[in-house]
């Protein structure tokens, strides 16, 4: 699960802060993959002390063993930014696309680029599941500015 985090300063101009993703051993049952996920996002959390979260909205997802796992760890997600008391958004990926590239069928490369330029960092933040959460985080940021 990708997570990033980004401070926007009163001129709007956006600040990388952290990204990365938190893994879990595809073998472990699902209780300890949620808790692993709980124990290092409460941990991000901690560190970096947002006020807002943004999530994807789950969209279609043709194996249903992959969505009830998605929906599991985004509980978990939602959860956290509630007992810290942000202010909870979610967006579809259509709604991400089109803030961060003005484009809603942009490709994964076209997203990982704007956020690479926006965010004014020096390459593409890997892996692609930061890249995405970055893309989330910026697309938030832009929609509620």
């Amino acid at each position: 699960m990708g997570f990033g985090v980004i401070d926007v300063d009163v001129g709007q101009k956006l600040r990388y802060v952290d990204a990365g993703v938190i893994r879990t051993p595809a073998k472990q049952p699902d209780d300890n993959r949620l808790l692993l996920i709980y124990d290092e996002l409460k941990q991000i959390i901690k560190e970096t002390q947002p006020t807002i979260m943004s999530v994807e909205k789950l969209f279609f997802i043709r194996n249903i063993t992959t969505a009830i796992s998605v929906s599991q760890a985004r509980g978990v997600v939602l959860l956290l930014g509630k007992q810290h008391h942000m202010d909870l958004h979610e967006f579809t990926p259509l709604q991400i696309k089109q803030a961060v590239t003005g484009y809603g069928k942009a490709d994964k490369k076209q997203i990982q680029e704007m956020v690479k330029v926006i965010l004014n960092l020096p390459q593409i933040p890997r892996p692609d599941d930061a890249a995405d959460a970055l893309a989330t985080a910026i697309c938030c940021s832009m929609v509620l500015n």
